[in-house]
């Protein structure tokens, strides 16, 4: 049991970029048939209540009202704020391609804040295995990216406030959340965060949802395997790993965002992107060296 444990949390890191990349391609066909908003509003209602049941019936614990607090604030940061800028870029008509490369600078932004922040030392190996991610990022995106796409402003203002949520929200979380119960927790960032998305969806009064199929299926997508599956372990990680180390992660996601759309969608993987796939693991694996 303890090897099996083992092997587990040390294949966490992998499994949460796994599951965190198909996230863009749900997003895509959430995006398609619904308003950015309302679409959000009903994921983290429905997760925010699988939450609690989970909570429930394995008799976890729930967090105080100062814990709850602080769950708030973590979710409308990473769950609100930077999924709610990444869906309304991709809405708005930013290629997921270029809003992941965007948003990619997280890791670079948590390192050059780790340390002022958390006091969490970032090592020149470290640096250089950001660096080499970034880089990976970029070839992979460039050659996929189509000739000629229009980046309008406010797409890329969204795309922008998403990279500062999820930048902030990470911090946060390492700094604040590390006493929270894990489901008790994440259910209370659930619940702040469809309440503050409900709110702004009354404001903009009221969004259009198309219950079709494509977007049936990329709903229960998001809620179980993101919102629940790969959220629970991005928590995990933020308390047993410094942030920086976490962060690095993310740079495998717009390759195996990549990938997954050749699989699935046809798309063609340039040799550019091929040779920058293998430049985004090797600065994973130099970052996240212990």
């Amino acid at each position: 049991m303890s090897r099996l444990r083992s092997l587990l949390l040390s294949s966490a890191p992998l499994l949460f970029v796994l599951l965190w990349s198909t996230g863009f391609i749900g997003t895509k066909g959430a995006a398609r048939n619904a308003d950015p908003f309302a679409y959000l509003t009903v994921r983290f209602a429905l997760a925010a209540v699988l939450m609690v049941l989970l909570t429930l019936v394995l008799r976890a614990s729930w967090p105080s009202r100062a814990q709850a607090g602080r769950a708030g604030v973590t979710g409308l940061l990473l769950h609100a704020g930077y999924l709610g800028g990444v869906t309304t870029a991709i809405w708005l008509g930013l290629p997921a391609g270029i809003t992941s490369v965007l948003v990619g600078l997280q890791p670079i932004l948590t390192g050059l804040l780790s340390w002022p922040v958390l006091g969490e030392r970032v090592s020149a190996r470290q640096w250089g295995g950001l660096a080499l991610g970034f880089v990976g990022v970029l070839l992979v995106v460039s050659g996929r990216a189509p000739g000629g796409a229009v980046m309008g402003v406010p797409a890329l203002l969204a795309a922008g406030f998403a990279l500062l949520c999820t930048t902030a929200g990470t911090l946060y979380q390492r700094r604040a959340g590390a006493d929270m119960p894990l489901l008790g927790g994440t259910a209370a960032q659930y619940v702040a965060s469809a309440a503050a998305l409900g709110l702004v969806t009354l404001a903009r009064g009221g969004g259009v949802i198309h219950w079709n199929a494509e977007f049936v299926v990329s709903l229960a997508w998001l809620v179980l395997v993101l919102s629940v599956g790969a959220i629970l372990l991005l928590m995990r990680l933020l308390r047993d790993l410094p942030a920086a180390r976490v962060g690095s992660l993310f740079y495998l996601v717009p390759p195996l965002a990549v990938l997954e759309s050749f699989l699935l969608f046809g798309e063609r993987l340039t040799p550019l992107s091929l040779g920058g796939l293998a430049v985004c693991v090797a600065g994973v694996a130099l970052a996240a060296r212990a």
